[in-house]
């Protein structure tokens, strides 16, 4: 019986000796480093971690040449910290990496670079390297800098936020009326079905309906899901949206002297304000200025909105008094190519 247990130890110290490759080597306790600088148009991140455990986290056998070579590790760094400036989440590039030893331990360095528009007031870092997927015993020692100030976090399983500066209220206000103008402005279904709508206009009357009822409606949906209430498919609205193009596109050519209905505003416009969340859902929004960042952002939608009828709606008129015949066909081709959009758009969203 002693012998066997001298035998059952002799063992368990040779296998204790054994050196697993370095690719495979599972480290409990890792270690990470996090030196953020905040400039005026980018944000320079040098991440330091422990290199056995990235390739392990990973499931990658990681030589240098993969390290320095492949998008692999950019993707998975991007999945795994999440950076939001002025609570926009922004994606990093690695620019350069490299393998150096630190008490006696092998570490990938990776300097990413995020690109800005502008400054940003606040930076909120989302840390969940190796937590959830090899090592939740993993610890990272960050510092961030902003403005002169600078921020020091330990992240860990349990601690793995850190926020530094702050957005007053005139700031959040004109961040998300410049951001609802902009996605109005850039959302060409969007556009081209409020046009739609104008086609069949007949008054200012009319038109005062149509707009309102579409506001509403947008406005209604569009709190709904960015408070969590209500909650579809991106697919699926994307590919709604497209259809509602195509539903107003075919009544203006086949009966182009109709006149649409409010309800027809209000109904679709109700599947427009899903979409105009979609971009609200991606952010992070501050809960103590929540309500002020929806109302702003949705303030700035009308405002784009409202440029959009300023410009059309006098183009229509004139169309539709003009004797010069070619005029006449305006109306009508544009709706074959809004229509023509129309199917793309929902061919590619729906299938």
């Amino acid at each position: 019986m002693k012998k066997l247990f001298l035998l059952i130890l002799l063992v368990l110290s040779i296998t204790a000796t054994v050196q697993l490759p370095s690719t495979y080597a599972h480290t409990n306790n890792s270690e990470g480093y996090s030196l953020i600088e905040v400039n005026d148009h980018n944000i320079n991140y040098e991440l330091k971690v422990d290199f056995a455990e990235l390739g392990h986290a990973m499931n990658q056998e990681l030589g240098n040449q993969q390290l320095f070579n492949t998008k692999i590790v950019q993707n998975y760094i991007n999945s795994r910290i999440e950076l939001y400036a002025d609570s926009i989440k922004i994606e990093g590039t690695i620019e350069s990496s490299e393998v150096e030893t630190i008490n006696n331990k092998q570490f990938a360095v990776m300097n990413l670079t995020y690109e800005l528009g502008d400054k940003p007031h606040k930076l909120v870092l989302n840390y969940n390297m190796f937590l959830d997927d090899s090592d939740p015993s993993h610890a990272n020692y960050a510092t961030v800098t902003l403005d002169g100030k600078q921020q020091e976090e330990v992240l860990t399983f349990e601690s793995r936020e850190l926020e530094i500066g702050e957005v007053n209220f005139v700031q959040y206000v004109i961040q998300f009326l410049l951001l609802g103008l902009k996605h109005i402005f850039t959302g060409y279904d969007h556009i081209l079905f409020v046009i739609s709508l104008l086609f069949g206009i007949k008054t200012f009357k009319n038109t005062f309906t149509l707009v309102t009822a579409f506001t509403i409606a947008h406005s209604i949906t569009l709190a709904l899901a960015t408070l969590d209430i209500v909650d579809l498919p991106s697919r699926f609205v994307e590919a709604a949206i497209a259809l509602s193009i195509i539903y107003v596109a075919l009544i203006n050519i086949f009966n182009p002297d109709s006149k649409h209905q409010p309800w027809l505003a209000l109904a679709f416009g109700l599947v427009h304000g899903f979409g105009f969340a979609g971009i609200l859902s991606e952010m992070r929004l501050d809960a103590s200025n929540l309500v002020t960042s929806l109302i702003s952002f949705n303030i700035g939608i009308e405002i784009g909105q409202l440029v959009i009828v300023a410009i059309v709606f006098p183009i229509l008129l004139w169309l539709k008094t003009v004797t010069f015949k070619p005029a006449k066909w305006v109306i009508p081709g544009a709706s074959v190519a809004i229509l023509a959009f129309g199917f793309v758009w929902f061919i590619e969203r729906a299938f």
